[in-house]
């Protein structure tokens, strides 16, 4: 009998040079230290997971904290995206099990943490298609029709796309194609995974046992949208026009500075605004207004990086809990939401 092979561990050093390599915009010398590892025995799959993935978790970050630029996360992202393609090429799988389609849905637009999944599957023997990002249901079903897949994988990172992640799960099912889902639109538990009735993964080894095993994957509880017949949902979409420009509006009014708004300005607070009421819709659709507060926390600590005061986030949340006072779930939730500025701090449901 042989020993086991030792697997080797990414060493502690690795990680703060890669990102000394992400911070340079230094492609080659990234590339290097993950080729680098693989060279002295570490698996793939843990240069993809222990050292790409956290890495770009900070890149976000420090996007997040106003220390990097936009310019720069895109440099980051793209130099991962380039040490990704470099593993799998290093590691050059062929394939022993089926096909697994892996998307991101209609309207986002963050394909690394994805492709790091459907990289750890092709490791694994499947045969993988990365669709990359913003994949319309319609365009993903009809590739579905051309092509036997085995289960299909689809990313969100944001929550405010779960409408439109039900609708392409949905679109999977009436093909008879089972789903998994990740990414922390769905929550970091994957509550909203289960309220839309779908299997979810907390990271790319538990999405690759899954598929692994399709009784589980279509072993699911149905959706519970029964909230919906309330058609606040619907309502505020049909009005979202209008709330950004009332909204705006209102804060011309509320805050003189804002009519001096540069063109970059007004483009940033008009889609702000737009994800507000977004993320509001999207709390709406699974009933949760946890969903709604746990992104005006992140958007008090995004504007308050760049300068922006919190109070005023809060008029705005008042001023569309005004103008939005016939929708008793959207109420509530802008004032929890809205207490949570208050107070400097989760709000409650």
């Amino acid at each position: 009998m042989t020993a086991a092979p030792t697997i080797q561990a990414i060493p502690a050093g690795a990680w703060p040079g890669y990102l000394d390599c992400l911070d340079e915009a230094d492609e080659y010398a990234a590339v290097e230290v993950a080729t680098g590892l693989l060279d002295v025995g570490v698996p793939a799959e843990r240069v993809l997971l222990d050292l790409v993935a956290p890495a770009q978790a900070e890149v976000g970050e420090r996007w997040a904290r106003n220390e990097w630029s936009v310019a720069q996360e895109h440099a980051a992202t793209h130099i991962s995206e380039r040490v990704v393609a470099a593993v799998a090429a290093y590691a050059n799988p062929r394939p022993t099990r089926g096909r697994i389609v892996v998307a991101c849905m209609d309207g986002e637009w963050h394909a690394l943490p994805p492709r790091l999944v459907a990289e750890v599957l092709r490791l694994r023997g499947w045969q993988v298609t990365f669709l990359g990002a913003s994949v319309p249901a319609a365009h993903l079903v009809s590739y579905l029709h051309r092509h036997d897949a085995h289960a299909v994988a689809l990313a969100c990172a944001l929550p405010m796309r779960l409408p439109y992640a039900h609708r392409m799960v949905e679109a999977c099912r009436r093909v008879d194609v089972p789903v998994v889902v990740g990414g922390r639109g769905f929550g970091a538990d994957g509550r909203w995974a289960r309220r839309l009735g779908v299997a979810w993964a907390p990271d790319a080894p538990t999405a690759a046992d899954l598929v692994a095993d399709e009784r589980a994957l279509r072993r699911v509880p149905p959706a519970d949208l029964a909230h919906l017949a309330d058609d606040e949902y619907a309502g505020l979409v049909r009005r979202r026009g209008e709330l950004i420009d009332e909204a705006l509006a209102d804060l011309r009014e509320r805050h003189p500075s804002a009519r001096d708004y540069t063109p970059n300005q007004l483009d940033s607070t008009v889609s702000d605004l737009g994800h507000i009421v977004d993320f509001l819709a999207a709390a709406l659709y699974v009933d949760d207004g946890t969903l709604f507060t746990e992104f005006v926390d992140w958007l008090v600590e995004i504007l308050t990086s760049r300068g922006v005061p919190a109070p005023v986030l809060g008029s705005t949340l008042e001023h569309y809990g005004r103008v939005l006072r016939d929708f008793p779930r959207a109420a509530r939730f802008l004032v929890a939401a809205g207490s949570s500025v208050t107070a400097g701090g989760p709000g409650v449901r």
